[in-house]
């Protein structure tokens, strides 16, 4: 039984569907990239997978990231981070 003002514990009905598991609200799965070269996996999978830039990448490496996740037609979901407000224009 429930009491008043106890917060819910995790069951077996809260989880997600499998179908739609691990997938962002954009419906990609996430894909963590490190250098330019990682890209080249999501080649032929650029409807369902989101490129993200680690965190420990620089600015400039993160530079040629976003240029050939354009090229390759991938979307990036932390594209202007470290990014200059000058160079975003």
């Amino acid at each position: 039984r429930r009491f008043k003002g106890v917060t819910l514990m995790p069951n077996i009905g809260y989880g997600s569907d499998k179908k739609t598991k691990y997938r962002s609200p954009t419906g990609f799965y996430k894909f963590l990239v490190r250098c330019p070269a990682d890209l080249e996996m999501l080649l032929m999978h650029n409807e369902k997978y989101a490129v993200e830039i680690a965190h420990s990448v620089g600015a400039k490496k993160r530079k040629e990231i976003v240029a050939r996740a354009d090229q390759l037609r991938l979307q990036v979901t932390n594209r202007f981070a470290r990014m200059r407000a000058e160079e975003n224009e």
